[in-house]
């Protein structure tokens, strides 16, 4: 007969005896269990004990956690979490400086439990620690296990970040600023600064008044990762926390307080060369921290992507105008060439070549959020860093007909969109995930260029499926699924990002989807396959039939004259995608 499910039999250890096997009723008090585990070693004043988990961690068994205690746990008896506390708060007073060691390495372990940490900071333990690193008496493994004590009882959120002085703030940034200093210090200065930034807005402001991006990149130059993570850690912080007003000041002169920092700094070419090139393999938390960094960086887009043009912004229509003037190699005509209705023409003439919606007023194109002036800015960028790949374009689809023509303009605009819902502009980082993408760190405008890659892939795409205006959509899914495929191959430069789309061509899609299809689960499932097996003998009768009909009733055919695009036959790109088999094959057509 099984044991009650509240009964759960465990071992217990005390120092010097044998360990106890004992039956726990979880429906009795602790203080009774423990009363009870007392008396049988004859131990007297019960209520300074207390059961711990008898592994690394240590932890005290509480009520809130007593129904983790699974059957053949190891427990220990131990002094009461006020005990060890009082006595560790006296012992790190020593003036003994072996006694202190001791006393600090035994409290940074302690520390991790959250039973402990709040009898420790009862006792205003947090305070006797602030006071041990102001002082700056400490130093070497004292400072470091004082430190590590600190960062593991902030950890559990018992105490505000907003409680600490100037003179910490300034001895922890000092520990940061210096050229060399211990590895483990140095550790957790960066984790606490880069805590006080993201736990307190008005920390922030301090702290960034001792910290700069300048004294931090010399930590990612060395070979330490954790060193490396830490310190990203802490710019990502100081570039999450800063203030909005700033951050929209700034970016209304086109750039930001980080965007200056990435320019001046080299820092991506910094963490390019020094992590991401690095021997040493990436951790998860670098990765993370990679990511993190990626996501606030693509950020700075934000602003663009939801502003809306100005249809009477000159400066804004001299950007379209620009791309006009660099398509068609035109030079801007002095107002009083010719009559203003045939400029009026002529310029809705070569915006319609461009691919706007609107032929008359392509400023309305840019109405849209997203993607906004982003999409401008992009196409701008394009025009004059890849002008022959810009023009190819455009004069190539402005001399198909209307319907094949793939709109430079439109493509554009969509694109740019669909760039930032992949790269989720805008989006504040997820705190799981890894996901960063080594080839955006090779370019200091990586999204530009990113830009241009996929706006040459689009017009390719649009090619191979001889899309008209109609499919537009379509062909803006197959592009959207080249891309997903090569970024999940995490291509370490542009280049290589460019090249993997090569091997993803329109024909190539189509192969990986009916790939995808016939090795799904559900498609090779036993009643699939009993159906199928049933039912062919039928549907290749049917085939059979049909075939022999078509060939009795004759067909017609269209002559295929020099211009095939205007006299074949096209089928849509959608109906090379069946898994059926074609029910009439261009061979039984032969007479």
């Amino acid at each position: 007969m099984p044991p009650p499910a509240d009964i759960v039999k465990v071992a217990i250890e005390w120092p010097g005896a044998f360990p106890k096997l004992m039956e726990i009723d979880q429906k009795k008090p602790l203080s009774a269990i423990i009363k009870e585990v007392c008396e049988g070693w004859s131990l007297g004043n019960h209520e300074n004990f207390a059961l711990q988990i008898a592994d690394a961690t240590n932890f005290y068994i509480t009520e809130k956690n007593r129904n983790d205690i699974k059957n053949g746990s190891i427990l220990r008896l131990t002094s009461s979490p006020y005990q060890t506390a009082a006595q560790l708060h006296e012992r790190i007073q020593s003036s003994s400086m072996d006694a202190k060691l001791e006393s600090l390495k035994d409290l940074a372990n302690a520390s991790r439990d959250i039973t402990f940490a709040q009898e420790f900071i009862n006792l205003d333990g947090i305070s006797l620690l602030t006071q041990m690193v102001e002082s700056g008496t400490d130093f070497g493994d004292l400072l470091s296990f004082t430190l590590t004590a600190f960062v593991e009882l902030m950890d559990h959120g018992i105490v505000s970040w907003d409680t600490f002085s100037v003179a910490f703030i300034k001895k922890i940034a000092s520990y940061v600023n210096k050229s060399a200093m211990d590895t483990a210090v140095l550790q957790r200065s960066l984790a606490i600064l880069e805590s006080m930034v993201l736990n307190s807005q008005d920390l922030y402001h301090k702290v960034a008044q001792e910290i700069t991006i300048g004294q931090l990149i010399p930590h990612l130059q060395g070979t330490d990762q954790d060193i490396q993570t830490y310190t990203i850690a802490v710019i990502n912080a100081l570039f999450l926390k800063a203030p909005e007003e700033k951050r929209q000041v700034r970016l209304q002169c086109a750039h930001t307080e980080m965007a200056h920092i990435l320019a001046q700094k080299q820092l991506r070419s910094i963490i390019l060369s020094n992590v991401i090139r690095s021997p040493t393999p990436i951790n998860d938390e670098m990765a993370h921290q990679l990511y993190v960094l990626q996501v606030l960086t693509f950020n700075l887009l934000e602003d663009r992507m939801m502003t809306k043009m100005d249809p009477q912004d000159q400066a804004q229509r001299d950007i379209i105008f620009e791309l006009r003037r660099i398509a068609f190699d035109v030079e801007c005509e002095p107002n009083n060439s010719g009559s203003i209705e045939k400029r009026k023409s002529m310029y809705t003439r070569d915006y319609k070549k461009l691919g706007f919606i609107n032929h008359v007023n392509p400023a309305v194109d840019f109405t849209q959020i997203p993607p906004g002036m982003l999409a401008l800015d992009n196409m701008l960028y394009f025009a004059r860093h890849h002008q022959d790949a810009y023009i190819r374009i455009v004069l190539e689809n402005s001399s198909r007909e209307d319907k094949h023509e793939c709109p430079f303009g439109r493509s554009s605009i969509e694109l740019t969109k669909m760039l930032c819902e992949i790269l989720k502009v805008g989006e504040l980082p997820s705190e799981n995930c890894h996901d960063f993408h080594p080839m955006f760190f090779t370019h200091d405008r990586s999204f530009e260029e990113f830009f241009c890659i996929c706006i040459q892939l689009l017009n390719k795409t649009w090619k191979e499926m001889r899309a008209t205006s109609e499919d537009f959509n379509k062909v803006m899914q197959v592009v959207r699924e080249q891309i997903m495929r090569a970024l999940t191959l995490k291509p370490n430069s542009l280049d290589q990002f460019k090249s993997r789309l090569q091997n993803l061509s329109y024909t190539e899609i189509l192969k990986i989807r009916q790939s995808e299809r016939m090795n799904q689960e559900d498609f090779q499932s036993r009643p699939i396959l009993e159906l199928r097996e049933k039912i062919q003998p039928e549907i290749m009768e049917l085939i059979k039939q049909q075939r022999l009909n078509r060939l009795c009733d004759g067909t017609c055919f269209r002559k295929i004259s020099s211009r095939r695009r205007q006299g074949g036959v096209r089928i849509p790109y959608g109906k090379q995608e069946t898994s059926l088999p074609l029910l009439l094959p261009q061979e039984s057509f032969k007479t």
